[in-house]
């Protein structure tokens, strides 16, 4: 499945003569740079091809002299041609390996970076929902790393073609640049801004004003993933069926020719609709690949639901910490007016039993107490308007990217569900013709 672009205004616009062109006058004097000057103009994809052509299982000495089994993925990265000529940009094409969690380490990065967005998944590390045939997959069969190549590949696709996150310097070096990637990449401290996992979970249930809208995404996120799943358990089962019915008929095909044997005038005929049998049994494997290759593409959007949730847990924690803040200046404000007598102040109060038992504060050590609380009182209103305009930008930046994810996701969901029907309409003729062959040689008997 092609990466959508459902909408002309979610991509950046620009006039070709945006773009840096090949020729001697040319600025751009290597593929890195003209990566980063087209992400900032242009929709990169439409001028840079990005590939995960091929996977390599490798082994290196670890721990306690363990050996590390792992497999790594090949990223290519090219300067599209231009009205069918190769551009003569200076720069040679971008090869370099990857490992799965070189993949992880920089979706993490961007999802701390880029708080608002909703990060495209990296296919999953594990299989979930498989039918039979696929019950017994490890993680470094052929067809499972095949097809985590090809959602590594929709993975970098996806951020490509993503206005943010495709101008991400790092982005581009995790493409292009081998060394030292993992420590620049380290070096940005982004572990350390990621939320407490803790504070994150415990958030949504302490919140005094949930905000509607994203309570509202997070109910969705969940419902999303639950159809989603559902659909995929669904089809799963009957991939299993499906398989297994088309299989015993082999058994029609072993009987056919074993009884053709034995037949005189019925023997041709008994011997070709063997073979046909045979045929109905076997062609089931291409088309539960061509299954399999959808239902990954479908599976997607599981994890896409996880991401979109995760965004509105990100609110949940502003809007805590907007909270947190706003008791704080309430307490700092009252504290304030209980000194200055303005609000009544509690009867078993710390200050009052010092009171009666040492006698009135002194007014040197009141106007300074007096004096703190105004200071800690303006630090906690410069906080909450700090925390307002977060909070107020991170929501106005996070819904216009739910709205983007929404045109994405029906563009795509719509092109899955017709390619599914599709393959079950060809599957379907495929076994008609097969059985009309069948009978025309039991009519030849």
């Amino acid at each position: 499945m092609a990466v959508s672009s459902p909408d002309e205004s979610d991509s950046l616009r620009y006039d070709s003569d945006d773009i840096p062109a090949s020729g001697e006058n040319s600025r751009i004097d290597s593929l890195s740079d003209y990566v980063r000057d087209v992400s900032k103009k242009a929709k990169l994809p439409d001028h840079v091809e990005i590939l995960v052509t091929e996977h390599e299982k490798r082994t290196e000495a670890g721990s306690m002299g363990m050996k590390d089994v792992f497999t790594v993925y090949l990223i290519d990265v090219r300067i599209r041609e231009e009205n069918g000529k190769k551009n003569q940009m200076a720069g040679n094409p971008s090869s370099l390996w990857r490992r799965y969690s070189e993949f992880e380490m920089l979706r993490n990065y961007l999802v701390v970076t880029f708080p608002y967005v909703i990060v495209p998944p990296l296919p999953e590390k594990r299989m979930t929902i498989m039918w039979q045939q696929m019950s017994t997959v490890d993680h470094f069969d052929a067809d499972f790393i095949e097809r985590r190549r090809v959602g590594l590949e929709t993975f970098l696709q996806r951020v490509a073609s993503h206005r943010e996150l495709s101008q991400d310097s790092l982005f581009h070096t995790f493409m292009l640049q081998d060394e030292n990637w993992r420590q620049m990449i380290l070096n940005t401290g982004f572990q350390t801004k990621q939320d407490s996992r803790i504070k994150n979970i415990n958030a949504s249930f302490r919140l005094k004003k949930p905000d509607r809208r994203f309570e509202g995404l997070k109910i969705y996120s969940q419902e999303l993933r639950n159809n989603i799943s559902a659909i995929l358990k669904t089809r799963a089962k009957l991939a299993g069926t499906l398989y297994g019915i088309h299989k015993i008929h082999g058994n029609y095909g072993r009987v056919f020719s074993e009884w053709s044997g034995i037949e005189k005038e019925m023997g041709d005929g008994l011997q070709s609709a063997g073979h046909f049998m045979d045929a109905y049994k076997d062609y089931i494997d291409d088309f539960m690949n061509e299954e399999e290759q959808i239902s990954d593409q479908l599976k997607e959007y599981i994890y896409f639901a996880d991401a979109l949730k995760a965004v509105c847990r990100k609110q949940e924690v502003m809007q805590y910490e907007l909270e947190r803040s706003e008791d704080l200046l309430s307490s700092k404000k009252l504290a304030r007016d209980q000194m200055l007598g303005k609000a009544p102040s509690k009867t078993l109060s710390l200050m009052s039993m010092r009171s009666k038992i040492f006698g009135p504060e002194k007014q040197d050590v009141r106007d300074a107490r007096l004096k703190q609380l105004e200071d800690q009182i303006e630090e906690a209103e410069e906080a909450v308007s700090r925390n307002e305009r977060q909070i107020m930008s991170f929501m106005d930046q996070a819904l216009g990217e739910v709205e983007r994810f929404k045109k994405q996701k029906g563009a795509d969901l719509k092109e899955l569900f017709i390619s599914y029907a599709v393959l079950q309409i060809k599957m379907a003729k495929r076994g008609i013709t097969l059985w009309t062959n069948t009978k025309e040689c039991f009519e030849k008997m």
